[in-house]
């Protein structure tokens, strides 16, 4: 419930939209300062990481933050150490006092031997803001001349130097010139650049799982090939096989797909957060020298394309599969209903051959039935005492005969046409 003149009822999710906003507010970054941040992967789930954090934090003397919790921060030595909980990674950030040449020996940070490592490292960055000087040209000798990226950002306040190569401590070394940034300005750019160097990586998963699947698809793509080439000489008698074999495959891609569904759809989601950061950056060109937009174009660009290029080929077979097996079915409907024809057939040959027995036996039965009759009569007549029955038993029997059949016809005529009226 809200307050004052707009005491209103307030939806459960206000609380969580608006905290969205300032889910990730910018460090305030001082001048002349090392940054370091690992990107942990949350294979072992978030509880694993929540209990590296929970023991430092203890370690600290500091609270130790709720389970349910996306941020922490706590003080370091003479910096801070902030982590973040992501969908699948966390990041571990801690800023500290620049060493006295760049790419120095860190004496005092949060990741030595005391520290627990949640997960596997997918990312780790090695940021320094230096100040224009000597000690920058030096720093220049130490980056690889192949893949140098070297631009002016926020016209001309700061300056950006990396090669994307580690160091000795697998860190991606990272120079940052800083000519007039404020604190929150230097912040957001330290912001972009790590998360240009976090998500690049992240979104670069995807390409090993497109080169495994690729093999597949093409042994998919010619298993469903020599199928519909059977198709055209041998579809009818063959249709159960074939429609077991496209099954089969229609199986395996589909194992492959949901393999790859969420991979893929978290690459493109990660390339566009770094195509952001970089158009964020808003570069000027040096002379001579490439800038970090260009570079990762060339370096993601294809990359992406080839996780695209699989994805399209996995929805283009499931298609080409899906219209193979309807086409076979198709044809093993024909059949079975060709032979339900056939058997309908031979049901009314056996039902019209049934009639015939069972008039046939209707007729028998009125013979049968009437010669019984007769014989009771010729014993009844034979019974009675002359004196009382003047005509010869003999011909009571002759004269019955007709009655018996005619009776006999009758009842069994009334009794059939009784059940056909039931029916």
């Amino acid at each position: 419930m809200g307050k004052g003149s707009f005491a209103f009822p307030v939806s459960p999710e206000r609380a969580l939209a608006l905290g969205e906003i300032h889910a990730r507010p910018y460090a305030l970054v001082k001048s002349e300062r090392v940054i370091v941040q690992l990107a942990f992967m949350m294979d072992g789930g978030s509880a694993v990481h929540h209990s590296a954090l929970a023991e430092l934090s203890r370690a600290r003397g500091v609270a130790v933050p709720d389970r349910n919790a996306r941020h922490h921060a706590m003080p370091w030595g003479q910096g801070t150490l902030r982590w973040e909980r992501h969908t699948e990674f966390s990041t571990w950030f801690w800023d500290g006092p620049l060493p006295d040449a760049f790419g120095g020996e860190i004496l005092v940070h949060p990741f030595g031997d005391g520290f627990s490592a949640p997960g596997p490292l997918m990312s780790g960055i090695r940021l320094e803001i230096r100040r224009d000087g000597p000690e920058v040209e030096a720093a220049m000798q130490l980056f690889d001349l192949t893949s140098l990226c070297y631009s002016d950002v926020k016209n001309g306040q700061a300056t950006v130097i990396t090669d994307f190569r580690q160091d000795g401590d697998g860190l991606t070394r990272i120079l940052v010139v800083d000519r007039s940034l404020s604190e929150a300005g230097r912040g957001a750019l330290v912001q972009r650049l790590l998360d240009i160097e976090t998500y690049r990586t992240l979104a670069m998963l995807g390409l090993p799982l497109a080169q495994t699947l690729s093999p597949d698809i093409r042994r998919i793509e010619d298993g469903l090939t020599a199928v519909t080439q059977r198709m055209k000489a041998h579809a009818r008698e063959e249709a159960d096989s074939m429609l077991a074999e496209l099954t089969r495959l229609a199986a395996e891609l589909e194992a492959n797909a949901a393999l790859s569904l969420y991979r893929f759809g978290a690459s493109r989601a990660y390339e566009g957060i770094v195509r952001e950061r970089v158009k964020a950056l808003d570069e000027a060109p040096k002379p001579g020298y490439e800038m970090l937009g260009s570079f990762l174009e060339r370096r993601l660009a294809p990359a992406m394309r080839t996780c695209q290029s699989v994805e399209e080929r996995l929805a283009n077979l499931s298609r080409k599969l899906s219209r193979a097996t309807s086409l076979v079915r198709s044809w093993i409907d024909v059949e079975l209903e060709r032979q339900n024809s056939a058997l309908l057939a031979t049901m009314n040959r056996r039902a019209e051959m049934q009639l015939r027995l069972q008039q046939t036996v209707e007729g028998l039965s009125v013979a049968a039935i009437s010669y019984y009759i007769v014989g009771l009569i010729g014993y009844g007549a034979k019974a009675i005492s002359h004196d009382l029955l003047p005509v010869d038993p003999a011909v009571i029997n002759g004269l019955s005969v007709p009655l018996a059949v005619l009776g006999v016809w009758w009842v069994v005529r009334r009794i059939r046409k009784s059940h056909g009226e039931g029916h």
